[in-house]
């Protein structure tokens, strides 16, 4: 058997005036989730923290932890997200002030001896198991399209002016089909990493598996990975989960 440990830090910045992102942790180990929203004044706050309460409700009236088969999972994960795209889509139609809001959504959920990772938009799951570090989600962000098409390379699309332009994300059509999980092993010393692209702006990936490797305590690596963002000069909310696996 083994368990899942986790720390995490959200901080404004420098360069921002309030906090669109959110994560959350379940007491009981089960999912951990980071969102950053997006729109004009409030709108990206009412978004994540909409996400942040609707998935995790969703997940706990659906979803059979201890039992479910991995189809089971991934259609509860989805359903989930599909609702909470829904339903921030609907009150962005509903309040002029919140119109066009949204927010990313990455996960990390354990049921029935597996783990599940996955998302929409443009922050991260990363896996950091022996010397490999792998990200585990795909970023929806009209460079990445660029990269795949093989139009630019992942150097150029580092500085590219559209790299934080996202072709999908909670409050819009495209949101509510599909997260896409990776079904894992759970694996005693396997790190994970979930991160709001505030992370990624102000640190390279190289310097992200140093910090994970680095700290054998999650709260002291979350903390030095946004400690690392914010003098790496990222201009934006940041926010990470990290979860560790450990033997019991």
């Amino acid at each position: 058997m083994a368990q899942l440990r986790s720390g995490f830090v959200s901080i404004t910045g420098n360069f921002r005036d309030n906090n669109e992102d959110r994560c959350l942790v379940d007491p009981k180990g089960r999912y951990f989730l980071v969102c950053d929203g997006m729109g004009g004044q409030a709108a990206g706050e009412k978004a994540s923290e909409m996400a942040a309460e609707i998935v995790p409700r969703q997940l706990e009236q659906t979803l059979d932890f201890e039992n479910a088969t991995p189809e089971d999972v991934v259609a509860a994960i989805d359903q989930a997200v599909a609702e909470a795209n829904s339903e921030i889509m609907a009150m962005g139609n509903l309040d002029p002030s919140l119109h066009q809001m949204g927010t990313t959504i990455v996960f990390l959920v354990e049921a029935a001896g597996s783990l599940y990772a996955g998302g929409v938009g443009d922050s991260r799951v990363y896996l950091l198991r022996g010397d490999d570090f792998t990200q585990l989600t795909v970023d929806h962000s009209l460079t990445q399209a660029l990269v795949d098409a093989g139009t630019i390379n992942a150097e150029e699309a580092a500085s590219h002016r559209y790299r934080n332009v996202l072709y999908r994300y909670l409050g819009t059509r495209e949101g509510g089909t599909g997260t896409s999980p990776r079904q894992l092993e759970i694996r005693p010393g396997d790190r994970f990493l979930l991160c709001t692209d505030g992370v990624t702006d102000g640190t390279p990936a190289e310097r992200l598996l140093t910090l994970l490797r680095d700290h054998d305590d999650p709260q002291a690596a979350a903390e030095a990975i946004v400690q690392a963002a914010e003098e790496g000069g990222s201009k934006d909310n940041i926010t990470c989960v990290v979860t560790h696996v450990v033997a019991d």
